[in-house]
């Protein structure tokens, strides 16, 4: 159908230039990547802001490779260590330091001020509450895992 090919060409349109425009503006101002961010602030908003790599890697919607690359890059950084699992030896835990705590903090203005700008700001009130629904919909479409959703912070918004 036509009417599907224009809205497929919409949605294709902002899948190629969000995600450049959200690295654009991380690297910019914090020197992340948007890949980066997420793994950083999913650790900062989790228990004791530590996660088994595997689950982060499933929140991430990546491999335990990607992710390990990842790690190690924000491991030289100071704001990720990785220890084993104390219940179980088997998996590995991502932990945030303070020092990646304090770059989540200093991201997150700037990421979520595009955010509101780009997304937010362009939709009604009723469209964004729309957006959710489609996201979470296509997401389940695509694979099984579920959808990463942080926990509930009335004042946080990435």
């Amino acid at each position: 159908m036509e009417h599907d090919q224009a809205v497929w060409a919409a949605f294709a349109t902002v899948l190629e230039r969000l995600p450049t425009a959200l690295d654009a503006q991380l690297q910019r101002d914090s020197g992340l990547t948007h890949f980066e961010y997420g793994v950083l602030y999913a650790l900062d908003t989790a228990p004791d802001r530590t996660l088994r790599m595997s689950v982060l890697a499933g929140y991430a919607s990546c491999t335990l490779s990607r992710l390990s690359r990842a790690v190690t890059r924000l491991e030289g950084k100071g704001w990720v260590h990785r220890r084993p699992d104390p219940g179980d030896g088997r998996f590995t835990l991502a932990v945030l330091t303070d020092d990646g705590h304090a770059a989540v903090a200093q991201a997150t203005p700037g990421h979520r001020a595009l955010v509101d700008e780009v997304v937010f700001g362009a939709l009604t009130n009723a469209q964004v509450r729309q957006l959710g629904v489609i996201s979470r919909r296509i997401a389940a479409a695509v694979g099984p895992e579920p959808v990463w959703t942080p926990p509930d912070r009335s004042d946080q918004r990435p």
